[in-house]
């Protein structure tokens, strides 16, 4: 029973941590919605994830071999080879949309016709918890994996499962309320999303065995991923601190010009 307990609370640290960069997802996607619905958006969108993911797991379980047979392959020596199966096309569709995603998004952020006014197209609730259901499910292919290398039990992967998503459900009004706050971290977060789509098609031409131009494309660990994140939210700390460094400085020149001119008059 204590191996159980043990194993139950590794796989939610387990979830948690490979589930950062599903919540940073959400958060952002959810934005979509009308303000007034964007945390049942939030709720309802992790809760019917949890449900599909549970029967993911069962599938998993069950039929991995399917997921991992191939089901066709490109060859051109010189330029593409790859060997697909349905795990490898889901990750890689997956990579493909939060690239899209993040670059749309900061093209918005960047687009001067629509500075300084909220005009950005709203979704409707359907289709962003749609979205958000389908990218978790994108998301969960390896925390499921993982899960499995580590147990063979259905329920206590399950009650994992369930753990985690609780915990998402409480942190994703908190991440979407400090991003809504701090207006600053948005760009921090799509570059983040940006990172995550990279790293997902790395780990879906990995498992494709994908080589382009002759060199095959190796996936970008967990370990690698976060120190980047690290190596970004530093970056963007400092800049943040020297651009108020520089305002305060140009506020103070400012003020002593001022001063100046008043002595004079």
């Amino acid at each position: 029973m204590i191996d159980q307990i043990f194993t139950l609370v590794m796989l939610v640290l387990l979830q948690a941590v490979l589930g950062f960069d599903n919540l940073l997802y959400i958060s952002l996607e959810s934005k979509r919605a009308p303000v007034e619905k964007q945390s049942m958006v939030r709720k309802l969108g992790i809760g019917l994830a949890i449900i599909l993911r549970i029967g993911l797991l069962f599938l998993l379980v069950n039929l991995i071999k399917y997921f991992q047979n191939p089901l066709f392959s490109i060859h051109n020596s010189n330029i593409f080879d790859g060997i697909f199966n349905l795990h490898s096309i889901i990750v890689l569709a997956g990579g493909v949309f939060i690239l899209y995603t993040a670059i749309k998004e900061i093209w918005h952020m960047i687009s001067f016709e629509e500075f300084g006014a909220e005009k950005k197209k709203q979704s409707s609730t359907l289709k962003v918890i749609t979205l958000i259901v389908l990218m978790n499910l994108v998301f969960s292919f390896d925390s499921i994996l993982s899960a499995i290398a580590l147990t063979k039990v259905f329920w206590i992967m399950a009650l994992a499962i369930i753990i985690s998503g609780i915990l998402m459900i409480w942190l994703s009004d908190k991440v979407s309320s400090f991003l809504a706050k701090n207006r600053m971290y948005e760009v921090l977060g799509l570059f983040i999303l940006f990172l995550v789509g990279v790293m997902l098609l790395s780990e879906g031409g990995h498992l494709s065995h994908l080589k382009l131009f002759g060199n095959e494309v190796t996936p970008m660990s967990k370990t690698t991923f976060y120190f980047v994140i690290f190596v970004l939210v530093i970056v963007d700390l400092v800049q943040s601190r020297y651009q108020k460094k520089l305002l305060r400085i140009k506020e103070m020149k400012l003020q002593s010009k001022q001063s100046k001119e008043s002595t004079q008059n």
